[in-house]
């Protein structure tokens, strides 16, 4: 099964809930911690990770928290996963540090690099506007049959 990781899924969490709260003030870690019931200690490592990546606003002061870098329509789950994750990658041949030992004979590894552009056009498509709002940009079709309700 393919799938992110518990911290990629966490983070998506935190930002629906900045992006619902979104007003004149920031959002703290204590306030995600409490409304997500993520772990504060959990909640705090990804706030950084996600400030760090330009994902996240931190004021400090009375109004201080944090806030989204840019409108919720303008943050897609691509940026999100890979802010936490590293670049997206679904096979092991496909990241910098190649480990493999059949990489000198594999000839699926040049198709590699189009499925993941591909696996990450669809990431980039969603946007927390949608996850917010419950909606999704377009239906998801695969070889024309449409994909299950994600």
């Amino acid at each position: 099964m393919l799938r992110i990781s518990k911290l990629s899924d966490y983070a998506i969490v935190l930002l629906c809930e900045i992006a619902r709260e979104q007003g004149g003030q920031g959002t703290t870690a204590r306030q995600l911690a409490t409304s997500t019931q993520i772990a504060l200690p959990t909640v705090v490592k990804l706030l950084k990770l996600l400030k760090d990546h330009d994902v996240l606003l931190s004021m400090q002061g009375r109004n201080g928290g944090y806030r989204l870098a840019r409108r919720p329509s303008e943050t897609n789950l691509a940026v999100i996963i890979e802010a936490v994750e590293g670049p997206i990658a679904l096979t092991e041949c496909m990241s910098e540090e190649l480990d493999c030992q059949i990489h000198s004979k594999c000839n699926t590894r040049p198709h590699w690099v189009h499925i993941n552009a591909a696996f990450r056009q669809a990431l980039s498509v969603v946007t927390l506007n949608d996850l917010t709002t419950g909606t999704l940009p377009v239906p998801v079709t695969w070889g024309g049959v449409r994909a299950a309700a994600l």
